[in-house]
């Protein structure tokens, strides 16, 4: 977590169910993650992983998301 902080800056949240629930429990953000996932899958390039280099999967990343922004955009 710290090392996260060091080289990104970025800080790290760990959602915890609440031990009192039992079953199904609604975690805040987690659904937001999912559902990114889920579009993402969307994209045949990146159901699999075909490349060779991570730079290409990151790049076919941010087309997928550019073209899931522009769609909603019109």
């Amino acid at each position: 977590m710290r090392w996260v902080m060091d080289m990104f800056r970025w800080i790290v949240t760990i959602v915890l169910r609440p031990l009192e629930k039992k079953g199904f429990v609604h975690l805040p953000k987690r659904w937001v993650v999912e559902r990114t996932f889920g579009w993402l899958n969307w994209c045949r390039r990146l159901s699999k992983d075909y490349e060779r280099l991570p730079e290409t999967s990151e790049t076919f990343i941010y087309i997928a998301m550019i073209r899931i922004m522009v769609r909603r955009l019109a």
